[in-house]
């Protein structure tokens, strides 16, 4: 059970609601709170101007609103912004959104009814998800498109996701006995005018960048495992005097990865012990970049997922609606808090760190299948006949073009900003569009290591090490011959690539988190 209200949310309580089926309960204390918080909405709106209850919204916020009209404004704002476009929020992220739009109001300053809360929490409870669509949002007046969508819903109109199946929001309801909601003061406006959209799937992203880069710190380890590499460039001694917590844990990841292997090598055994007197020395004295550098490489990649975790959960349990309702001091505050930006710069940031542990994830990759490079295994791990069959070739060229199409979606959304509303909204975040381009770019890298996997369960096979491996990589091993089959003849492989990737993308790993 997942308690909103009473205590911070954490990306850790989102996996537990997204995968491990967890229940929600609302914490009676805040409940109390948001009850409170309307009631003096209600009277103190009264006889003042506030800005979407008596007045019009965005640049017509100058036209008076009669008592008469407020309530149908709510729903005219809903119904009019429900206008989205493209793709469907999958499931998974629809459910994120919801979450995030609940813990945020729950923490009662933004004037909506309990009703409101408690809708929100028994859709989440039964797996009624809205229908989403990714485009509209431009995450200033937060993302007011998504989000209308989600609100839609909630009066009972629009479609949503039960069972796996896309049916009207009306069906659905009659057939579970759920009532809609009622508009009693702006719940239109509060449900729509924040950040949750940007901020849900955020919360996906960098669950599954954890996942990601754990993987990738696995599939370095076993790559330098496979190469007989010294240990150390990941030895303690050399990374503790780099003083970056992300070197450190990743360092730290590799030697508890390989801890009993019998394949990496100790220098001092091989260059330092023996007098070496051959003018050309047939060790190489040090490994390439790509298998040398980890630590350095998916250090800061390690370094920006954990910021950019802190950003989201800060965002998540916070108020980002407009205007925000001061009970405790009697107060109405007019501001900007449904901006983005803060989502929007960590997911840029976040996108290309995923890239740039994609590239190394194909240099990788590269030098696996480059047997001028490795000098220990067959082109492309061909396993066939030389010449006849083509082992790896094809997959390679997956992995390069996808790589190349995540340094393109790395440009930062964060600096692209188009005025609109009537130049209202002049300065915008595109926060959503932000966080939905990083799923993109960590769903492509999935492909990418999966790639990588693949390689590297047919290398073992080749150097017939597995005597020699470490514990970690004999289970890896397993998990991806489990998949996929030691392969020599040639076959379509793109049903294996998608298999292993769903693989990675549920495995529960704490290597390094």
């Amino acid at each position: 059970m997942v308690t909103l209200g009473g205590s911070r949310l954490t990306a850790s309580d989102f996996g537990n609601v997204l995968y491990q089926d967890s229940k929600i309960e609302l914490d009676k204390r805040a409940l109390e709170k948001v009850r409170a918080n309307f009631d003096f909405l209600e009277v103190y709106a009264r006889d003042k101007v506030i800005y979407g209850i008596n007045t019009g919204l965005g640049p017509m916020a100058q036209y008076k609103i009669t008592e008469s009209d407020q309530r149908q404004l709510q729903y005219n704002l809903i119904r009019s912004h429900a206008s989205g476009a493209g793709d469907l929020f999958s499931e998974e992220l629809a459910r994120a959104t919801v979450l995030a739009r609940l813990n945020s109001l729950m923490q009662g300053s933004s004037g909506i009814h309990p009703d409101s809360v408690s809708l929100l929490a028994h859709l989440l409870n039964e797996k009624i998800s809205p229908a989403i669509p990714e485009r509209g949002g431009v995450g200033a007046s937060g993302d007011l498109v998504q989000l209308s969508h989600l609100a839609l819903n909630l009066i009972g109109e629009g479609d949503v996701w039960y069972n796996g199946v896309l049916q009207p929001a009306a069906s659905v309801y009659e057939s579970k006995g759920i009532t809609p909601l009622h508009i009693y003061l702006r719940e239109g406006l509060a449900m729509m005018n924040g950040t949750s959209a940007m901020t849900g799937v955020g919360m996906v992203n960098i669950i599954q960048a954890r996942t990601l880069l754990n993987t990738a710190v696995m599939l370095s380890a076993i790559t330098n495992e496979l190469m007989k590499s010294f240990d150390d460039h990941f030895s303690l001694e050399l990374n503790q005097v780099k003083h970056h917590v992300g070197q450190q844990k990743i360092a730290e990841g590799m030697r508890t990865f390989l801890h009993d292997s019998k394949l990496i090598r100790k220098r001092p055994d091989h260059l330092y012990n023996r007098k070496l007197e051959e003018a050309v020395f047939t060790d190489k004295v040090q490994e390439y970049y790509s298998l040398r550098c980890v630590p350095q490489i998916l250090g800061p990649v390690y370094d920006t997922v954990v910021q950019a975790g802190q950003v989201l959960e800060d965002e998540v349990n916070s108020v980002n609606d407009n205007p925000v309702i001061d009970h405790a001091h009697e107060m109405v505050y007019h501001g900007g808090n449904f901006h983005g930006d803060y989502i929007a710069l960590e997911m840029d940031k976040l996108k290309t760190v995923i890239t740039k542990l994609c590239m190394l994830s194909e240099r990788q990759l590269n030098y696996l299948l480059n047997d001028k490079l490795n000098q220990k295994l067959p082109p492309f791990i061909n396993l066939g006949k030389l010449g006849f069959n083509f082992g790896m070739q094809g997959m390679q060229f997956t992995a390069t073009s996808t790589t190349a199409e995540n340094q393109t979606l790395s440009y930062p959304m964060y600096l692209h900003s188009i005025s609109n509303n009537n130049d209202n909204q002049d300065i915008v975040s595109m926060g959503c569009n932000a966080a939905l381009m990083t799923r993109k770019v960590i769903h492509n890298t999935f492909d990418v290591l999966s790639v990588q996997a693949i390689a590297l369960v047919q290398a073992i096979d080749y150097l017939k090490c597995h005597s020699r491996l470490s514990s970690s990589t004999h289970l890896f091993y397993d998990e991806v011959r489990a998949i996929i089959p030691t392969f020599i003849e040639d076959s379509p492989k793109h049903l294996n690539l998608q298999q292993v990737k769903q693989h990675f993308m549920k495995k529960n790993s704490t290597l390094i988190f």
